[in-house]
């Protein structure tokens, strides 16, 4: 073999070696490169923050503190099919697949915690009281009046907790990676003023199917109960909207609270409407009462409270007159609540949405609400179908959810059986209030 025999072997077996070292060389870089993306230290692929649905014009990022803010629920539930407490983390998931957001979850830590201080504030709040006014195991029964101190001292500082404060307070952690920075904060154009259990939630649910309808889903209780924090307090609670959407709030017992229509009229820009969401009176009681009973079972019966003691003078020729100073009945005079009400604002002002409507033709009644609001007609038919085992509508499974989205278990509570001659002593009683509000109102709701 000549020289040119050398050189040629000296070469081949010189590519071949390097052919190796490339490939192992290859190799290396790219086990170092996974190992240094699963540290969490590279960043060099761009994050999708809102996922773009093109069947849609309206395509909006969320701050996260309004994500939890507009999913807080009354007495701790949920709005998705069997949902409760015990299921947090899989509802969580279903509102940020629900809500389209990409970005990184807060921890769960953090939102079972801000959960656990909402169920303990409403899950305390008449149990506290009983345990103090029944003298050491077990003691004299409440009294209606006492039934009603403990919701107002829940209400008024002893177990209510700050809208913000529950939910940790302050603006987001800088180590949450979603930012909004997209439209303002603005007041509220509406506010659902009432009534409790008269079908305030499903509707602001219901609601929430508009893409022009941006709501607050914590009650802030503002005008009734932190009006002293300011009104920048309150606008910092509101969503951002955009240009031709509107802002929306809810709480039931600015209906009924004597000083709110005149703090909501001093607002300016003044709500341009007001929702009323109404019920039978005598079943909007029994449905109060339930809610009260289910958090304290020793709880005295339902006629106790409604009806005043039959030995005292507060009797009439047909047997005990009703208690009106109970809330559960209080709160039904409905008519004596609106008077308050018109005093500040006109009754062009306002919208009367049947709460029996709202179960039986939910998308009837749902067209009311859009064309009273200025809204396009979105919200119909297709959105419900009716549950037969919870007794109410439900809202179809959305697209890229997993379930239908219904009211939690806290809502649809059944009825204690209630004889029936204090049931037909309340309609007797509610009767004369219930006409005067028709006429009031220029509707008639029927129930008598």
């Amino acid at each position: 073999m000549g020289c040119s025999g050398v050189l040629f072997h000296s070469l081949l077996f010189f590519f071949q070696q390097s052919r190796v070292v490339s490939v192992l060389c290859t190799m290396l870089l790219v086990v170092t490169y996974c190992l240094y993306c699963l540290t969490g230290l590279c960043d060099s692929a761009p994050r999708t923050l809102i996922y773009v649905n093109n069947n849609h014009h309206h395509h909006h990022q969320h701050q996260l503190d309004d994500i939890i803010a507009t999913r807080d629920y009354d007495d701790g539930s949920v709005p998705v099919e069997d949902g409760g407490r015990n299921d947090n983390n899989n509802n969580r998931r279903v509102l940020f697949d629900e809500l389209l957001v990409r970005a990184p979850p807060p921890s769960p830590s953090r939102l079972l915690q801000a959960a656990h201080r909402k169920w303990n504030q409403t899950d305390a709040i008449v149990t506290h009281t009983a345990g103090d006014s029944g003298g050491g195991g077990g003691g004299g029964a409440l009294s209606s009046t006492q039934v009603d101190d403990a919701a107002a001292r829940g209400g008024a500082g002893h177990h209510t907790v700050d809208p913000q404060q529950q939910w940790g307070g302050g603006p987001p952690s800088s180590s949450m990676p979603v930012a909004n920075t997209f439209g303002t904060k603005k007041f509220p154009q509406a506010i659902i003023i009432g009534v409790k259990k008269g079908g305030t939630r499903a509707l602001l649910e219901f609601l929430r199917i508009h893409p022009d309808v941006r709501a607050v889903g914590a009650e802030p209780h503002f005008f009734d109960r932190f009006y002293d924090k300011g009104l920048e307090w309150y606008r910092s609670l509101m969503p951002r909207t955009l240009e031709g959407q509107i802002t929306m709030e809810k709480t039931p017992s600015y209906f009924v609270t004597k000083e709110t229509p005149q703090r909501v009229g001093a607002l300016h820009p003044r709500p341009a409407k007001l929702i009323v969401v109404v019920r039978d009176p005598v079943t909007r009681a029994l449905s109060d009462y339930a809610q009260t009973l289910s958090k304290n079972p020793g709880l005295p019966s339902f006629q106790s409270l409604a009806l005043k003691n039959s030995s005292s003078s507060a009797t009439d020729d047909d047997g005990p007159a009703v208690d009106a100073a109970w809330s559960a009945v209080r709160i039904g005079l409905y008519a004596k609540h609106l008077e308050n009400w018109l005093r500040h604002f006109p009754l062009s002002r306002f919208l009367f949405v049947s709460g029996e409507r709202l179960v039986t033709d939910p998308a009837g009644e749902m067209g009311r609400v859009q064309d009273f609001l200025g809204l396009k007609r979105v919200v119909s038919d297709k959105h419900f179908y009716f549950n037969r085992t919870k007794g109410f509508p439900c809202l179809k499974k959305p697209e890229g959810s997993s379930r239908p989205r219904c009211l939690g278990k806290s809502k649809g509570r059944p009825h204690p059986r209630i004889p029936r001659h204090v049931l037909q002593r309340l309609r007797d009683f509610y009767r004369p209030h219930n006409l005067r509000f028709y006429q009031m109102t220029g509707h008639d709701f029927g129930w008598d």
